[in-house]
Parts: C-alpha cells; sequence; structure tokens
C-alpha cells in the first residue's frame, strides 16, 4: 500500500437524505429510513475525525439508505455519529487496487474518482449513495452476486471502535470472528471508522449490455439462470401486475465491462438527475398507474445487445433524485428475500400469487439470482433467488402482509434483508436465522452491555428500548 496525505473528493456526493450540510455539534434532528415510514429525533454528531464523533453514540450513520430501522436510534434523542464528514482515501496501490479509505467515503465518490482512471467497486448495490461503512455493515451485493459474491468478499481489513470504547483492528488473521460478524452486522458490532478492499481493474469504463423480453415468470427465472453462466452481471424487472398467460412477465438485463476496442474512446459523464421536487399525494401510486408504467416500461425496452452508460446500467433508481417521494406521505416498504435453490422458483410464484390476493403489488419488482454464501456471520445472500419488492405501506394491512410473506419464507427455508426491513417480527426473524446464536455471542464478547444499538436491535434482537 502507498500512504499518501488523506484526500477528499470533491464535494459532488450529494446526501439525497437531507436539506443541507451536516450539522458539526450535536443538534436534534428529524431522522428516518429511506421507506420514510418511521422518524425519530435524535442528537446527531459529525465532523472529519471518526474517532473524536464516535465517542459514546449508540449508532454510526452514513447516507440513510437503509430502508427501514437499520440506521435509526432506539431512543428519541440518543445521541448518533453522522459518517458523511469522515470521507477521505487513506492510501491507494495503483498496481494491486488496494484501497484504504474513511467509513464516509461512499460509493459515488469511488465511482467519480477511480472510474475514469480504470478502477471499480468489485460489489455495488443498486444505489451508489451508500458509505463504505454502510456497505460493509448490510455487506451489500449487486448484480454480480453469482460470480462476485457480497462486498465482505473483497474486505481487507477493518479498524472499529467496539462496545468499552477501544480501537481494535480486525482482519481474517486478526479478531477474525469480528470481522465476519461485522460482514451484514448492521452496525451492531462496533462503529467502523475506515477500511481496506479490493478494487476491480476493468478494461474500459462503459458496459456492454443486453435485453431479453420474457413472456412469463417461469420463463424469466430460467432465462436469468442460464444468463448467470455467461455474463457476471445479471438481472430482471417482473411486471407484478400481470396476470393470466402473461403473469410474472419481465425483463432480463445481462451486462459485462466492455471492451476497450468496443468502448467510446472518453469516460461516461455525469449525467443530469432531475428531482422529485416535493412529497407526492398518497394515492397517486395505485394500480392503474402501475400498470401503466409497466406497460411504458416494456414499450421503452431496446431488446438485444449494445454499450451503455454505466449509471443507469447499475443504478437505474439513481436517475431521479428522491424518488422515494412518489409513495407520499405514507412511505413504502421494501420486502427482500431470498429462496433458497431447488424450491426457489415455485416460492417466489406463490409471493407474487399472494400479493396479488391481498392487492398488495409491488410498483418495483426485481428478480435476481445469488451465488453462494458468504463469510459474514449475518450476511443476506445465499444460493438462490432473491426478490425486492417495493410496496406502499398500509397502516392497517402491511403488518399482515409481512407477516404472511414471512412465514411462506420460513417454510422455504429462506431469510430476509435487514437492510430493507421495517416490519419483520422477533419470532420470524428468529426462526429465519439459525446463524443467529454465533452471531449474538460474538457480539456480547465486545459488547456485552449493548451501548452500540439501534431501533432494529429493539424490534428484532430484544434490545431494551
Amino acid at each position: 500500500m502507498h500512504e499518501t496525505s488523506p484526500t477528499r473528493p470533491s464535494r459532488g456526493s450529494p446526501s439525497e437524505n437531507r436539506s443541507g450540510g451536516a450539522p458539526s455539534e450535536h443538534c436534534l434532528v428529524p431522522l428516518s429510513g429511506w421507506g420514510r415510514s418511521t422518524v425519530v429525533w435524535a442528537r446527531e454528531r459529525s465532523g472529519e475525525d471518526l474517532e473524536q464523533v464516535t465517542r459514546d453514540v449508540v449508532l454510526c450513520r452514513g447516507l440513510g439508505r437503509s430502508y427501514g430501522d437499520a440506521a435509526l436510534p432506539a431512543r428519541e434523542g440518543e445521541a448518533i455519529a453522522s459518517t458523511i464528514r469522515a470521507n477521505r482515501l487513506l492510501a491507494f496501490d495503483p498496481d494491486a487496487g488496494v484501497l484504504r479509505a474513511e467509513a464516509g467515503f461512499s460509493i459515488h465518490e469511488l465511482v467519480r474518482f477511480f472510474l475514469p482512471r480504470g478502477w471499480f467497486a468489485p460489489v455495488s448495490p443498486g444505489t451508489q449513495f451508500v458509505t463504505l461503512g454502510g456497505a460493509i455493515a448490510a455487506d451489500v451485493h449487486g448484480k454480480a452476486h453469482h460470480q462476485q459474491g457480497c462486498f465482505g468478499r473483497h474486505l481487507r481489513k477493518l479498524r472499529m471502535r467496539v462496545g468499552d470504547g477501544s480501537i481494535v483492528e480486525c482482519s481474517r488473521d486478526q479478531h477474525p470472528e469480528l470481522f465476519r460478524a461485522t460482514q451484514g452486522g448492521m452496525g451492531l458490532t462496533g462503529h467502523i471508522l475506515d477500511a481496506e478492499f479490493q478494487l476491480e481493474r476493468l478494461p474500459s469504463p462503459w458496459i456492454e449490455q443486453e435485453v431479453e423480453i420474457c413472456p412469463d415468470l417461469h420463463t424469466l427465472m430460467g432465462r436469468l439462470r442460464e444468463a448467470g453462466d455467461e455474463w457476471p452481471f445479471t438481472v430482471s424487472w417482473v411486471d407484478g401486475f400481470a396476470r393470466g398467460r402473461n403473469f410474472g412477465r419481465g425483463v432480463v438485463v445481462k451486462g459485462r465491462w466492455a471492451r476497450a476496442e468496443d468502448a467510446p474512446p472518453t469516460p461516461p459523464p455525469e449525467r443530469f438527475r432531475p428531482a422529485v421536487p416535493f412529497e407526492m399525494p398518497s394515492g397517486l401510486l395505485n394500480e392503474s398507474t402501475g400498470r401503466l408504467f409497466y406497460e411504458f416500461y416494456y414499450r421503452m425496452q431496446r431488446r438485444g445487445r449494445r454499450v451503455v452508460h454505466p449509471a443507469p446500467f447499475f443504478y437505474p433508481l439513481d436517475s431521479i433524485r428522491h424518488w422515494n417521494r412518489l409513495y407520499g406521505s405514507r412511505g413504502f416498504t421494501q420486502y427482500q428475500c431470498v429462496l433458497p435453490e431447488g424450491d426457489d422458483i415455485a416460492g417466489a410464484q406463490q409471493i407474487f400469487e399472494q400479493l396479488q390476493r391481498e392487492h398488495a403489488i409491488p410498483f418495483l419488482a426485481v428478480v435476481k439470482d445469488f451465488g453462494a454464501e458468504g463469510e459474514g456471520m449475518l450476511s443476506f445472500p445465499r444460493s438462490g433467488l432473491t426478490l425486492a419488492l417495493d410496496i406502499p405501506i398500509d397502516r392497517d394491512r402491511t403488518q399482515v402482509i409481512v407477516d404472511q410473506l414471512n412465514e411462506r419464507v420460513i417454510a422455504h427455508g429462506g431469510r430476509i434483508y435487514l437492510a430493507k426491513d421495517a416490519f419483520t417480527r422477533e419470532v420470524h426473524f428468529r426462526a429465519m436465522e439459525p446463524r443467529l446464536a454465533d452471531w449474538t455471542r460474538v457480539r456480547e464478547k465486545w459488547d456485552p452491555e449493548h451501548r452500540i444499538r439501534s431501533a432494529l436491535a429493539v424490534r428484532l434482537l430484544g434490545d431494551e428500548a
């Protein structure tokens, strides 16, 4: 590693979850998840020195893209640390592609700084507005999980503040259990200060993409799985409103980094991103508008193979700033589960059928193919299919619907993604997670008094409120 003077990227990375700059001192601010279903007033501390900022706080929070309560404090008025001002590059080895950065460094900043130089994150989630600390805490996955695994697979070292206030380094050789428990541990094993991880060298900064239209769910899922043998990036979009012979129709999108000789000679430019200017009426998204959207979406698809800009390929929703305002004041929840290979296609069909019966049809339904389970003790992916379903919140029915979906997922041996969850009950989570006892043992070793906690820890782990 070539240690350098700490480098701070240019201030072009928008939070999209704040109305202004982060405060430098304690002040009471309203915080919510990206689904906007819950608001908690908390004392938010922010600064460029994370060692100082994380003293005596209950939780760290990055750009606020966890959909539910994973990045919310357990109690009103508790102190949390905002990491977004601690975003320096600390070291980079240009020969090996190994990068060390502070926890507040974001995927967006990584793309801006490294993509034109021929490097990219080996794993990137569906939004670039995720900090390094958040990517590790959720052990994020992307369109390449069937080949590249989770983010933690490419992680080398962590520096953390643990429950007793001390600062430790961990890796696969040093405190390996803490290292594994932190990947997917939702920030509950310690405050991540900085991390070292591997980047991927690119033949070009452009994507070669192929789009395929599928007439029904079984065809789509078969083609998605077949595509993974040839393509490193795969994802599918499903029309949850379609019925009859078109039930589950959708689009399979495949991609790989384009060869230099096939790509434009210059790096991809920044793209204009319009914003949803204010909170939309809650009734805007209904079955009628949903059907119109999907019909328009299918008619707009360009089938076949071509070279495309990487931003809409990796981050299609980031094309519109503040898109979560489309759901209005009621907010929405994303129900994301994984169904183990072998029973996954039948299980996915049952979930879509149940949502249609309950008139809880997702306005966004994404299906991806997962590879093998990673090393993180609570990491979400495992071999099978994952469904990510955006559902507007109905205060009278959403909890019942999520309960029903969870019971179905448990019956199929699956589990849910904690970074997206807002409604799962503790009894269901424990039934999904046979790994929880081992993870809890590590957490208790490093933080027996649960000084680091969140609203999610109260809801799912039985922490004191």
